[in-house]
C-alpha cells in the first residue's frame, strides 16, 4: 500500500489567539489535496482552539508530552490530557528540545514508548548537526537516535519519523535533493536491518529544515521522501502550497 503523504506544521513558541484563528481559518477555507496527512502544531495553550475551530480532516498535534501517567509533574501534559482534549499526536525529540532542553535519545525514545503505547501519535524528530556532518556522522547520529527508540520497542504503526538536519532548520540553508533523500533512504534500510521490512515499507518519512513553498516540489518528488513537517513556514498562507504540492 502506498504511503499517504503527511505534512506537519510546527508553530513552535509562536502565534496569539488573533493570528492562530486566521491561520487554521485560512487552512478551513483553502482546497487542501485529499491525498494528504496535514497535522499541525501549535503552542500547548492554543491546542483546544485550534482542535475546535480546525475542520475534523487537519490533525491538531502537541508540541510536547510526558511520559508519566498524570500526577506531580509541575509544567508538563499528560497522554491522557492530550486524548481527552481531541488531540492525536505529538511532536517528540525536536531538535530544539534535544539541544536547548537537554532531552537524550534515551529520554526521547521513552517519552514515545508511552505515547504510542497509550493512543497517541508521534511525530519523532532525529537529525544531525553541522559538525557532525562535516565529520562525516550524520548516518551514525541517527542510527544511534533510532537505535535507542527500537530499544523501546514503540508501536512503529503509530511513528511518522522526520529527519530534520539541524544545520537547516530555520536557518534559510536546505539539505540538496539528493543529500535528503541518501538519508530518508539510509533510515528505511536501517528499519529493514532492525525492525522489519514491513515497518520500513510503511512507515513515513519526512523532511524537515527550511522547507518553503518554493523547495517542496522538488523534494517531493525523491522516492523515500513522504511529506514534510514544516516550522516557520506554517505560519504562512504558503503553508496550503506545501500542503498542496503533489497537485
Amino acid at each position: 500500500m502506498a504511503r499517504k503523504f503527511f505534512v506537519g506544521g510546527n508553530f513552535k513558541m509562536n502565534g496569539t489567539l488573533s493570528s492562530i484563528k486566521d491561520i487554521v481559518e485560512n487552512l478551513n477555507k483553502a482546497q487542501l489535496d485529499s491525498n494528504v496527512e496535514t497535522v499541525i502544531a501549535p503552542p500547548a495553550l492554543y491546542l483546544l482552539l485550534v482542535r475546535e475551530l480546525a475542520k475534523k480532516e487537519i490533525g491538531v498535534a502537541a508540541q510536547n508530552v510526558f511520559d508519566k501517567p498524570n500526577g506531580a509533574f509541575t509544567g508538563e501534559i499528560s497522554v491522557s490530557q492530550l486524548k481527552d482534549s481531541g488531540i492525536d499526536w505529538t511532536i517528540l525529540g525536536h531538535s530544539e528540545r534535544r539541544t536547548l532542553l537537554a532531552e537524550s535519545d534515551e529520554t526521547v525514545a521513552s517519552k514515545t514508548k508511552y505515547a504510542t503505547d497509550n493512543g497517541v501519535s508521534v511525530i519523532w524528530c532525529c537529525g544531525e548537526s553541522l559538525e557532525q556532518r562535516e565529520a562525516g556522522k550524520t548516518l551514525d547520529v541517527i542510527a544511534a537516535q533510532l537505535a535507542a527508540l527500537k530499544s523501546k520497542n514503540p508501536d512503529w504503526s503509530k511513528i511518522v519519523i522526520a529527519y530534520e538536519p539541524i544545520w537547516a532548520i530555520g536557518t534559510g540553508k536546505v539539505a540538496t535533493t539528493e543529500q535528503a533523500q541518501e538519508v530518508h533512504a539510509s533510515i528505511r534500510e536501517w528499519l529493514v536491518k532492525n525492525v522489519s521490512q514491513a515497518v520500513a515499507d510503511e512507515t513515513r518519512i519526512l523532511y524537515g529544515g527550511s522547507v518553503s513553498e518554493k523547495n517542496c516540489k522538488d523534494l517531493s518528488k525523491e522516492k523515500d521522501i513522504d511529506g514534510f513537517l514544516v516550522g516557520g513556514a506554517s505560519l504562512k498562507p504558503a503553508f496550503v502550497d506545501i500542503i498542496n504540492c503533489n497537485l
